[in-house]
């Protein structure tokens, strides 16, 4: 049983910054790309930032620049620093790991359940 436990959506200003955290709990063998996915309402859900355990790093092109996704391999945790945040970043994050949860196992995409992000004009 795996699960991903994000904390520190809210509310806050254009301009502002959060920082939203996430960690893998459970039987883990191996977790390869970590990050994060938001949904919008009337929208799809979109990437936006992930990390490999190796620490390569790809963004949105709307975030680039403004957030920045880290994370700790020793302890499972992936977080995103969002800065200069815009009205339109307003959405459901969704945290996300690729992980095996044994040796043998094959890969698999597990999903935390959201936290909400707002960003008032």
């Amino acid at each position: 049983q795996v699960q991903l436990v994000e904390s520190g959506g809210g509310l806050v200003q254009a301009e502002e910054s959060l920082r939203l955290s996430c960690a893998a709990a459970g039987t883990i063998a191996s977790i390869d790309a970590m990050g994060w996915y938001r949904q919008a309402p009337g929208k799809q859900r979109e990437l936006v930032a992930d990390i490999t355990s190796g620490g390569s790093t790809n963004y949105a092109e709307s975030v680039k620049g403004r957030f920045t996704i880290s994370r700790d391999n020793a302890k499972n945790t992936v977080s995103i620093q969002m800065n200069s945040l815009k009205p339109e970043d307003t959405a459901v994050y969704y945290c996300h790991a690729d992980l095996r949860t044994g040796r043998w196992m094959r890969t698999q995409t597990y999903w935390g359940q959201g936290t909400q992000v707002t960003v008032s004009s």
